[in-house]
């Protein structure tokens, strides 16, 4: 079998455990008929939470991106962070290199994940190991590519041994997030997984509970779902992450 109807079967071999029973053949857009929405619930995150809620002693300066656009503010708040950051335990752990984000500076839609992984650390990029290439096919799921959306995590430098990151460690770099959220000012915010989800929602509730529902943020509308490293481990939750993303797909198109 060639690569091409290899890479093919898997595809459609995807899109099979995620539920999907066809195949739009219009070109990657978020340029679609509006779907109708279900009612919007009750947000569990206040819209008016400010962006950076906590500035550490030693985390970003106040430089104010509010004006910048896009690239530019994240030109910034990449310059901000600097190279060799060393303002968490993180930095003499191990890690090769902060790991920023990547995707479209004004992207409708971004995704949020906990922290870089082996092959992140390495390559400098956010979800290119095996659960960046589910998280790919996700994207691509709803019609869209990775170069029209943008991917960041929440904290930017890899845990040893790819644990989960500990409290001080998120405190020191949130801030950043939330500045590249504002810099972005996405329509739709994916939260992979626990970590995003809580450290956004400001919630101790497992992503179990979060997901299924939207919440308002920052002008956005977040939609929690599980981590694509965990689809992997427990790939019967698929569906369920399809359900949410179909969530997201057609808040775009309403958004239009």
């Amino acid at each position: 079998m060639s690569d091409t109807r290899q890479q093919l079967v898997e595809h459609l071999r995807f899109f099979g455990d995620l539920g999907v029973t066809g195949v739009n053949r219009r070109p990657p857009s978020v340029a679609s008929p509006c779907s109708p929405l279900a009612p919007r619930p009750s947000p569990l995150a206040p819209a008016s939470w400010p962006l950076a809620p906590r500035t550490p002693e030693h985390g970003p300066r106040t430089t104010d991106h509010g004006s910048a656009r896009g690239a530019e503010a994240l030109a910034l708040i990449k310059t901000d962070i600097g190279p060799d950051c060393s303002r968490c335990k993180l930095h003499g752990l191990g890690r090769k290199q902060v790991v920023f984000g990547v995707g479209n500076p004004e992207a409708d839609l971004m995704f949020v994940g906990e922290a870089p992984g082996a092959d992140e650390d390495i390559q400098g990029i956010p979800f290119v190991g095996r659960a960046g290439q589910l998280l790919t096919k996700m994207i691509e799921a709803i019609n869209l590519t990775r170069d029209q959306v943008y991917i960041a995590n929440v904290i930017k430098c890899r845990p040893p041994g790819n644990r989960n990151p500990e409290p001080d460690e998120i405190e020191q770099c949130e801030p950043f997030l939330f500045q590249q959220i504002a810099a972005i000012r996405p329509k739709v915010i994916v939260a992979l997984g626990s970590f995003a989800a809580k450290t956004l929602l400001r919630s101790n509730d497992p992503i179990s509970r979060l997901r299924g529902r939207i919440y308002d943020f920052q002008g956005a509308r977040l939609i929690p779902t599980f981590h694509p490293s965990f689809l992997l481990r427990s790939p019967e939750r698929k569906r369920d992450a399809w359900e949410d993303l179909k969530k997201a797909r057609a808040l775009l198109r309403a958004a239009e």
